[in-house]
């Protein structure tokens, strides 16, 4: 099996929404845009709730490494 090389983040759960209630739930699993400008100011830029991307503090997430196959199935579900 190959080894991955360190891999972008690609999700993320919301574990805090307070003050972004209508963008985010708490406990969703949300795409994670890459954006190095945003987390080199501690951000991420995710997909919301009104299906566009926007950047949120890093702490309002748990970021997931999720196995190749189970990623190419949740990005073609986002899309």
């Amino acid at each position: 099996m190959k080894k991955r090389a360190k891999q972008e983040i690609c999700f993320a759960v919301c574990i805090n929404n307070k003050r972004y209630e209508a963008s985010l739930e708490v406990g969703k699993l949300y795409r994670v845009i890459p954006d190095k400008e945003a987390e080199s100011h501690g951000y991420l830029r995710v997909v919301d709730e009104s299906g566009d991307d926007y950047g949120y503090s890093a702490d309002r997430f748990f970021p997931l490494e999720v196995p190749r196959p189970l990623e190419r199935v949740l990005l073609r579900a986002s899309s």
